[in-house]
Order: C-alpha cells, then sequence, then structure tokens
C-alpha cells in the first residue's frame, strides 16, 4: 500500500527535469520537420519550435531560481497525464513528406497532453513561482491548441488534405 501511494510521488526536480526533455525533444522533432511540410503549414510547425525552445529555456530559468531550487527535493504528487506526456518524448514516424493533417494532428495531440499535464502540475502545486509558472504553461498550450485547431478546419475543409 505504501508503495503504491510513493509511486503516485514524484519530486519538483524530477518534474521540471521531465517537462524540459519533453519540450527538447519536441523543439528537436519540430525543427527537422520544418523543411518537409508543405509551405502551407511550415510556418506553424517553425512557430511550434521556437515556442518549445522558449519553453525550455523558462524551465531552465525557473531550474535556477532560488526559490523553486529550495523546493527542488519536494515531493509532488505525479500528474495522471505523466504517462502520456512522458510517452510523448518519442516522435512519431511520419513519412518523408508528411501531409498537413497528419502532423497537425499529431501536433493537436501533443498539445492536449501537454494541457492535461501541466494544469494538473499547477492544481498539485501551492500558490508561489511554481504554480504560477504551470498555470503559464497550461495557457500557452491551450494558445497553441486554438491556433492548430484552426488551422486544422482550415486545411482539412478546404480540401487541402
Amino acid at each position: 500500500m505504501r508503495k503504491k501511494a510513493l509511486e503516485k510521488l514524484t519530486t519538483v526536480s524530477e518534474v521540471l527535469e521531465t517537462v524540459a526533455e519533453f519540450d527538447r525533444e519536441a523543439h528537436s522533432f519540430y525543427t527537422d520537420l520544418a523543411p518537409k511540410v508543405t509551405k502551407s503549414i511550415r510556418y506553424i510547425v517553425e512557430d511550434l519550435a521556437r515556442a518549445r525552445l522558449e519553453q525550455v529555456r523558462m524551465i531552465s530559468d525557473l531550474a535556477k531560481n532560488p526559490e523553486v531550487q529550495a523546493h527542488c527535493k519536494d515531493a509532488i504528487l505525479r500528474p495522471a497525464a505523466d504517462s502520456q506526456f512522458s510517452d510523448a518524448v518519442h516522435d512519431p514516424e511520419l513519412d518523408e513528406n508528411p501531409d498537413d493533417q497528419a502532423v497537425l494532428q499529431y501536433a493537436l495531440a501533443r498539445v492536449q497532453i501537454a494541457i492535461e499535464e501541466y494544469s494538473e502540475l499547477a492544481a498539485n502545486t501551492p500558490p508561489g513561482l511554481l504554480h504560477e509558472a504551470f498555470s503559464f504553461l497550461a495557457n500557452e498550450e491551450v494558445k497553441h491548441k486554438a491556433n492548430l485547431e484552426a488551422l486544422y478546419y482550415e486545411i482539412v475543409h478546404s480540401g487541402g488534405v
């Protein structure tokens, strides 16, 4: 019983590393993907790569903050979405010239996982810098999702795929 309870916990440090790895892998994936996609979605793939890199920088700065460093060993409830979040680190198998719809479906799925992870992390952290950071990241992902959904709708319903 105690082991199960402990499996539900992680540390702030582990959470920050998982989040950073998620965004590093996404940045690399989107950077490699950009030249392979059509011009109609290249800008969004490049924007996603830039956003991931900015989030890596933000997490790195957050981890260096003395207020956060004082809590790096603190236990935090592991988000239910954590396994999906960790699985999303692995790139999907896309064709050499992936179609717009497949790319957008992958990006939407990844953003949804991030929304769930960051929202749950925000809910599991007390008021303060970590809570604010996870809330900010969740809100940023919601914006990305809205942009991706609008583009997906436009492409799918314009016969672009």
